[in-house]
Order: C-alpha cells, then structure tokens, then sequence
C-alpha cells in the first residue's frame, strides 16, 4: 500500500507528519543551501571591493571632487588647539574672533588677512578642493601664515570638526565664504554645489545655533540670484525666484534657510550678494583670469553675445572694495539672541548687494588686458550658450552705501592693472602652472 493512500481525497485540516529522516535530510539541505550562499556573497562581496578600489575610471570617491572633500584630516590634540587658540586669539580692543570659512579662497585669504591686520582673531579652514589648481589655494595659505593666520583643512559638513573648534574658541563672528563657485560647473557636477551650498551651510548653522554664544553670521550670497529678473539696476528689493543655475538655485536656498534659522534659533545673519569679484590671487575659473592666461599665449578670446548681438555685460568689483564691505557688515552685525539652541527674541537679518554699480560690456574688459599686455588680441564672437550665464549684472547699492557706509572706489581699468601686475609676477619665469 502506498503512502500516499493515506492522503484524504478532499483538502481539509489534515498535515503530514514528517519524520525524523526527512527533517534532519531537509536541515542538512537549508544549513547546507545557507553555506554555500554565504561564501558566494562573501566572494561577490570581495570583487566589488577589489574593482572598486583598483579601478580610478569607475571609483565614484575618485571621480566626484566633492565627495572627495570628505577625506579624513588630521586634526586634534595638544599642538593642533594651540594653533587654533593662537590664531583666534584678538589682539585689539574691541575685537572680534572670526572662523573664516574658505579661508584659502579667493576672498577668504583676501578678508582673513584684512582682519588680522586690524588686530582681530582670525581662524580658517578650507577643504582645499581641486575645482581650480589646489597650488593656488596653497600659495594663498602660505600668504596667510606669513600673517599668522592658521587655516585648518577641513570640510564644512564634518560636524564633530566644527563642534571642536567652537569648543576651544567662543567665536564672536563667522564670516562664511566656503561654497562650491561656478555658474557653469553646475551643469557638470550638480552634487557638489549641493552639498557645499545647502547642505554645508545647514551643517554650519547647526553647529553656531548650539553655540553657546550664539556667533553672527556674515555670509556670502551672490548676484547670480537676481536670475532672469531684466529690472536694473539689480535691487534687494527686486524679485529672486527665477535662478537661470543650479548655482544662483542654491545661493537662493541658502538665503531661505538663513531666514529659517534666523525666525527659529534668533541667529543673526548677514547675506552678502557678491558682483563678479575680480583682482590678485583671483579664481582662475573666472574670465578675466583665464582671458589673462590665453592672450600671453597667443589663445583667441571668446566673446559672447546676448540674441540680436545683444551685449554681454558685468558689474565688475574689485577685491578691495568686496573686503570694505565684508568689513563693515562684521562690524555692524548685532549679536545674536538664542542660547543653547532657543531663541531668546528678534534677530537681525540683513541682504546686501556689494557691487561697482558700473556694468562694463565683457569685450570692453578684453580691450583694456589688451593694452595692458601689450597683446593683439584675436576676438572670437560666440553666442551666449544656455549654461546659466546671463546677458548682464548692474548692481543697486544704495541699501549697502546708507546702512554699511559702503562705497566702492575703484575703476575697471585700475584694477586690471594691478590684476595683470600680480598675474605677472606669480607665474613669472614658468615657476608657477597657470591652469
């Protein structure tokens, strides 16, 4: 009689019973099945770690520059805070202890060494990216420790770093210019600009909302916000909802979430909306630097035009009248109001746009490097391309003249001058790359 006539015909409540054969048969299988799944994963798990790491071309870490931002530094210990300490420390009456975030940046090195020289305690750190030549960032760095100013290499997204640093000094003021710059960049590595603009600003404001004292926040924004808004010259007051980048998106975002922070936490914060900031120890990403470097070798210069040979122009400002205004917004900035994280009571948040108020047409600025190389320049004319440039930037700064007594002083032609001295010297005799 076969077994499976003690089956019921009809489905029902009935369960075969199993014996102990087939159990330990059906364990052995599954311990068995569970093994050799096991090893396998453990093998597979084993050559994804090898292709990643020996393969430059398909490791995202080498690819992405700002993740690689994330590297670990060295920071910490005895030495380290005496640096820190030493750096930070005020040196005048009255003075203030400044964090300058991308302090090895273009305006960072130019505003930390400002403020060192007036007497106040500068402390920077910086990332040291490589979205333009590292070795000028570092030149730049080796400038500010001849003035005493130490800048840790850090990222603005390690809170633990951070939260360090605001334990060994109670910082009066954070003057924050690290960002991830660049109109066109965007289009080639949105993540970067991301994860520095929005998501490292929202890490900084964590950690001086806990501080205890709350420091205040001067900021840099950027004209770039003013997008496709065609009413010039460019006012505060004026629309900034239509960003034409990625770049003049996240600088908005960023005004946005200084205000949340501000209505919440009572921090005081100061936006600064840049102009097209020009002159020495500049960004080599930016045209007058770059139309420097290709008209000594002899390169074609582009020049755009807006649709119906429209003119391209920029309201160009120079590095010393940016600092003025970076400056005078430290020193009117009023502390801010919460302690431990809660707001106490109202905050000051204050936006102003830092510009020259004169815009000049971009192959105006190619005629005036022209003459002061001593170069014929072969002029290419191009159409805008949709990367996010707009046609021109014209800033109104009446806000800025009446509340920060800002007053820009220098001229185009000025300040190329001394732009083209600088270049010159610093990259003279091949000692330097110029990207």
């Amino acid at each position: 009689m076969s077994h499976l006539d003690d089956i019921p015909s009809t489905p029902g409540k009935f369960k075969m019973e199993k014996s102990p054969f087939i159990q330990s048969r059906m364990r052995w299988h599954w311990q068995s099945s569970l093994a050799k799944l096991t090893f396998w994963s453990i093998i597979f798990f084993c050559l994804i770690l090898i292709f990643f790491f020996r393969s430059p071309s398909s490791n995202p870490l080498l690819q992405d520059p700002y993740r690689r931002s994330l590297r670990t530094y060295n920071w910490g210990g005895p030495a380290w805070e005496k640096r820190v300490r030493s750096s930070a420390r005020v040196r005048s009456r009255n003075g203030f202890s400044v964090l300058v975030t991308g302090a090895a940046g273009f305006v960072g090195t130019h505003v930390s060494s400002t403020l060192k020289k007036r007497g106040d305690g500068v402390l920077g750190l910086d990332n040291f990216n490589d979205y333009y030549d590292p070795s000028l960032k570092r030149a730049r760095q080796e400038l500010l420790e001849r003035s005493g100013v130490f800048i840790v290499e850090g990222d603005i997204n390690d809170s633990a770093l951070l939260m360090k640093l605001f334990e060994v000094v109670a910082f009066t003021h954070v003057m924050h210019l690290a960002a991830q710059a660049g109109v066109r960049h965007a289009m080639e590595n949105p993540g970067s600009y991301v994860h520095s603009n929005i998501a490292g600003f929202v890490n900084l404001l964590e950690v001086c909302k806990s501080a205890n004292p709350q420091p205040a926040i001067v900021w840099a924004s950027s004209s770039s916000v003013y997008g496709l808004n065609n009413k010039v010259p460019f006012s505060e007051k004026d629309r900034t909802d239509q960003p034409a980048s990625l770049y003049a998106a996240t600088k908005k975002a960023g005004e946005e979430i200084a205000h949340t922070y501000n209505h919440i936490y009572g921090l005081s914060l100061t936006g600064l909306r840049f102009f097209t900031v020009y002159g020495p120890w500049g960004r080599p990403d930016m045209a007058y630097f770059f139309f420097t470097r290709d008209i000594l070798k002899r390169k074609s210069i582009p020049i755009f035009e807006a649709a119906n040979h429209g003119t391209v122009a920029r309201d160009f400002t120079y590095i010393d009248d940016i600092v003025k205004g970076c400056l005078a917004a430290l020193d009117t900035a009023k502390r801010s109001t919460g302690t431990g994280g809660k707001k106490k009571g109202p905050a000051q948040l204050r936006v102003y746009n830092l510009g020259n108020t004169s815009p000049v047409p971009v192959s105006n600025l190619v005629s005036i490097l022209e003459r002061l190389l001593k170069v014929k320049v072969k002029r290419n004319i191009m159409k805008l391309p949709r990367n996010g440039d707009v046609q021109f930037t014209h800033a109104n700064i009446s806000l800025a003249q009446r509340e920060l007594g800002y007053k820009p002083t220098t001229d185009l032609q000025t300040g190329l001058k001394k732009f083209v001295t600088w270049y010159t010297g610093f990259y003279s005799g091949g000692k330097k790359a110029a990207g």
